[in-house]
């Protein structure tokens, strides 16, 4: 039964990679989504055939998720979820055309890396201990004040998000608080496959209507749908869906194994590694840039030197033309013309008549 989990696990994280990444290019053709028209969103969304694809893989995931808790402890379930972040992140690459800084990417290698410490912790006989079902009282004492921080949190990064000569967002806010949402649907998943049986069908259905399982998912599925795709529109998807992911593994394995009263390990090496992975994982999310870097400025090239008219090779080089305005000289009168305008020989006449 264990490696049919297995098995089921890296399915539902072919089918989870490959949805997000479809919803991702359909919603760059989408126009800009608003968290405050959500019925605007989910009209858009529908209309998009693209999207409808990317849903109906996410949609196969879902149900190979709750093969997964019926055959795997919370825990492991989850160290096997999230390593399909690699795959996500190669699709990233290869059909959206995302790239990733070194930070980023020593980031998600350390999430790697906390989340291998999660699953080595994984021995033993305890770990095989498999809860099916929760007391409502616990599980809705951790659901609701985290689906409260989750919107929250969504609503800050928004209206941060509005204010004017603000960097673009990375989205790790976003992801923490879809993060949040989805961790309580994980918690919820877990509970409706612990109450599945094909035995006496009509009184598992009126079980689960009355346990807070099915209201659970109706709710995180509205909301989540609505904020995750206006979240995933306006960020990468090779950053958000990491963050979200890595929150809802540690959400999940944090509070179900309170919830659903899985034991934690009782050695102490096995203890340490689960805690330290957390931990890893945590630091890392707090340590992820906030916003994106700033566009480098457009370079623009200095205008060309005017050129001289080119000359023949044996012509020598023309002497620059001078041009001078002969001074203007004042205006006299009638009787008194200028001494330039008269002959030289009437000048010299009038010159001994006044000598006599």
């Amino acid at each position: 039964m264990l490696w049919w989990g297995v098995a089921s696990a890296l399915l539902a994280n072919v089918l989870y990679s490959t949805g997000f990444v479809l919803e991702k290019r359909a919603l760059s053709a989408l126009p800009a989504l608003s968290t405050r028209q959500p019925a605007r969103v989910v009209r858009h969304l529908l209309g998009s055939p693209l999207w409808i694809g990317g849903s109906l893989a996410l949609a196969a995931g879902f149900a190979a998720q709750l093969a997964v808790y019926r055959t795997l402890p919370i825990a492991a379930a989850q160290g096997i979820f999230v390593s399909g972040l690699v795959l996500l992140l190669l699709l990233s690459s290869a059909v959206l055309g995302e790239r990733t800084s070194s930070r980023e990417r020593q980031s998600i290698v350390a999430i790697l890396v906390a989340l291998v410490m999660v699953v080595a912790s994984l021995q033993g006989s305890d770990a095989r201990t498999i809860a099916r079902t929760a007391p409502p009282a616990t599980l809705l004492a951790i659901a609701l004040p985290s689906l409260a921080a989750g919107l929250l949190l969504y609503g800050s990064a928004e209206r941060r998000a509005r204010r004017r000569h603000r960097l673009p967002t990375a989205g790790v806010p976003y992801g923490v608080a879809v993060g949040l949402l989805y961790g309580v649907s994980s918690l919820a998943i877990k509970g409706v496959s612990g109450l599945l049986t094909t035995d006496h069908i009509p009184a598992t259905v009126a079980q689960l209507f009355r346990s807070p399982y099915p209201y659970l998912l109706l709710f995180t599925g509205a909301t989540g749908l609505v904020l995750s795709q206006t979240a995933l529109q306006r960020c990468r998807a090779s950053v958000i869906v990491p963050v979200c992911s890595t929150i809802t593994c540690v959400f999940t394995v944090a509070c179900g194994t309170v919830a659903f009263g899985e034991p934690l390990p009782a050695d102490p090496l096995r203890l340490a590694l689960r805690l330290g992975g957390t931990a890893v994982a945590l630091a890392v999310l707090l340590a992820l840039p906030r916003h994106e870097p700033p566009a480098p400025a457009p370079h623009t090239p200095a205008p060309p030197r005017p050129r001289r008219p080119p000359q023949a090779p044996n012509c020598p080089p023309q002497a620059p033309v001078r041009t001078s305005q002969a001074p203007v000289r004042p205006q006299q009168g009638p009787n008194h013309p200028q001494p330039s305008d008269r002959e030289p020989s009437t000048a010299i006449t009038e010159l001994s008549h006044e000598a006599r």
